[in-house]
């Protein structure tokens, strides 16, 4: 495989309009992006990732005027959601216009668009628009073979796909993810019903209802059967390969006393067990107690542990309150990989 690393915004956009494959940052995680009107380099994103065709994309636009290329009709619910969250990390479910690639919408008739804030991914998308056209769109999942942890960097992106041999890819550097979780997804797909939370994220459904004035249907880990297919909603996801177990803080003195063989990494939702002496085949460290700072620095810890050859990584179960609604998904997919 051929991966070629700069920060030339003109380069990407001039490889995103030939139909190659670019990752950019995004103040979510890194996205692997290709032209969202060019069906060979979607199916090139699905192939790269090992993405099933039944799990549909988001599409990343400059700005909500772009928006009427994806998506038919764009209600005035979505304009006001639009107004006080982009660019930022926020998805809308809408539905599709009629000339969207069933690709991107994995055959239904919903679409997701977003407007990302990262100033590297609007100068990209800026650039491509001015090749394109203003109504250009950029498909971009997660820069990860699927299912597996999201990408907060570029070394990491490097990381999951240096072993292929059949695709090439402009890696757009810029730095590390500021939010560092993916992005929240609203269903405004259905006339007359109230929005969703189809995927939590940094913008809380607190917030999203005090810009609509109405309730918000709170977020099913489960789902349900009317619920639109979006990223990131599978049982098990975001997984590292190395087992990865939740625990509760009130559980953990007796965990340590019943220790399977092999080495454990635990990390603790601030500091934990203080004074006492962990055995010597534990390695120990917490990440802070606050929602946006534990969630900029979760994926790039799960991926240094699991780099680093242990047997297990051991989570503190954070608060069940709404602010740690989005790590506390993550965290419970993560898990599930290995129930």
């Amino acid at each position: 495989m051929s991966i070629i690393r700069g920060q030339d915004i003109d380069e990407a956009a001039r490889w995103l309009l030939a139909g190659r494959l670019v990752a950019f940052p995004t103040e979510t995680v890194y996205g692997l992006g290709a032209n969202a009107a060019d069906e060979q380099a979607i199916r090139a994103v699905f192939a790269a990732k090992g993405r099933p065709l039944d799990h549909p994309v988001i599409v990343h636009v400059l700005d909500q005027h772009a928006c009427s290329a994806w998506a038919q009709p764009v209600s005035a619910q979505a304009e006001q959601l639009m107004q006080a969250f982009w660019p930022g990390p926020l998805t809308l479910v809408l539905p599709r216009h009629p000339g969207v690639s069933p690709l991107i919408t994995a055959g239904q008739d919903t679409v997701a668009l977003r407007c990302p804030a990262h100033p590297v991914a609007r100068q990209l998308l800026q650039r491509f628009a001015h090749l394109c056209g203003p109504q250009a769109g950029v498909i971009a999942p997660s820069a990860n073979r699927f299912g597996q942890v999201s990408p907060t960097q570029a070394d990491h992106v490097h990381e999951e796909f240096n072993e292929l041999d059949d695709i090439a890819m402009y890696v757009l550097e810029g730095g590390a993810a500021t939010v560092g979780i993916e992005s929240t997804i609203v269903d405004l797909s259905q006339t007359g019903q109230p929005a969703r939370i189809l995927r939590p994220g940094h913008v809380t459904a607190r917030q999203i209802e005090a810009v609509l004035g109405t309730r918000v249907r709170a977020f099913d880990q489960g789902g349900s059967e009317d619920s639109p297919r979006v990223s990131g909603s599978l049982k098990a996801h975001y997984a590292p390969r190395t087992p990865l177990l939740l625990f509760d803080r009130q559980m953990l003195e007796h965990k340590l006393g019943q220790l399977p063989d092999g080495r454990i990494a635990v990390v603790g939702c601030g500091p934990l067990l203080r004074g006492a002496k962990m055995p010597a085949r534990i390695h120990y460290e917490y990440l802070p107690a606050d929602e946006k700072k534990y969630a900029a620095r979760l994926y790039d810890t799960v991926r240094r542990l699991d780099r680093a050859g242990f047997d297990a990584l051991w989570f503190e179960q954070p608060p069940q309150d709404e602010s740690w609604m989005a790590v506390n998904d993550r965290l419970h997919r993560a898990a599930a990989a290995f129930d």
